[in-house]
């Protein structure tokens, strides 16, 4: 199968353009028309899909089907799939936990041939842009799916074998990503309030580097918890004052509670104070 008809499920922002790239190797890329609304019409001609009358149709027809929904749908989608008993390559490439990734490939096996768990990083790939689809499953699987992207502006990268392993790394990229930015937001929002905000953007951009990007700063968070944790507390009172949801720094600083036996602990290392920190 040198160039199998790929379904996609469904085409917004990301999906439209991830189905766009692995056109390059199929034969078609369908979608289905039904219960969509005009501008995901619109979106999918504007990419090149082929439409479709139904879901049955689409399963149908297609070898591999990707599944790029809002998460809340992921298992009922699949589970609509099996109903339809299809019997080809499924990528659930949504930002579901592992233990619901684990539950959409329950669904959808014995029936399909694989089941693949992946996870797109990146904005969708248009206009120059690339994004990294990882991949975890059995080998055959990941290939063929390695195999549809060849050439495109989706890099693949295949973390590992066991389902889940993909999505993992999705949420645990997300966590900071997005919760990040909208601790930005608070912060702003704060500093708009009392006029320092242009201050404030001066003061962050002396620094440029993730924290994501060094873990072995968390044990020096660990230890300086006692200190930091009634600092976001008054941090949060400030944000209440001015009208701002205070409640992702007063979980912060119940968070950073958990290191209470790490104060001023110099020979804490990345292992043991993530050990303490999972438990309650």
């Amino acid at each position: 199968m040198d160039q199998p008809t790929v379904g996609i499920l469904h085409p917004g922002s990301m999906g439209a353009a991830v189905a766009a790239c692995a056109a390059t190797n199929a034969a078609q890329v369908l979608w289905c028309e039904a219960g969509r609304s005009p501008a995901s019409a619109a979106r999918a001609a504007r990419f090149g899909l082929t439409p479709v009358g139904t879901l049955a149709e689409l399963l149908d027809r297609s070898d591999i089907v990707i599944s790029l929904c809002p998460p809340a749908a992921a298992e009922d989608l699949a589970a609509e799939t099996a109903s339809y008993g299809f019997g080809g390559w499924f990528v659930e490439a949504n930002a579901i936990s592992p233990e619901r990734m684990r539950q959409v490939e329950n669904l959808l096996f014995p029936g399909a041939k694989a089941v693949v768990d992946g996870a797109v990083i990146g904005s969708p790939p248009t206009n120059g842009k690339t994004a990294t689809l990882y991949l975890s499953g059995a080998p055959a699987a990941t290939d063929r799916i390695r195999a549809l992207f060849t050439g495109t502006p989706i890099q693949t990268h295949v973390l590992g074998t066991d389902a889940g392993q993909a999505s993992a790394l999705k949420l645990s990229y997300t966590t900071f990503q997005k919760a990040s930015r909208v601790l930005a937001a608070l912060a702003t929002g704060m500093a708009r309030e009392h006029g320092v905000d242009q201050e404030l953007i001066k003061v962050a951009s002396k620094r440029t580097a993730s924290y994501l990007a060094e873990p072995e700063y968390i044990p020096k968070v660990a230890a300086r918890a006692w200190r930091w944790g009634p600092e976001l507390e008054e941090a949060a009172d400030t944000l209440a004052a001015a009208g701002l949801p205070p409640e992702m720094l007063r979980a912060a600083a119940s968070t950073l509670a958990r290191w209470h036996d790490a104060k001023d602990d110099r020979e804490l290392n990345v292992a043991d104070a993530l050990e303490q920190l999972a438990q309650p």
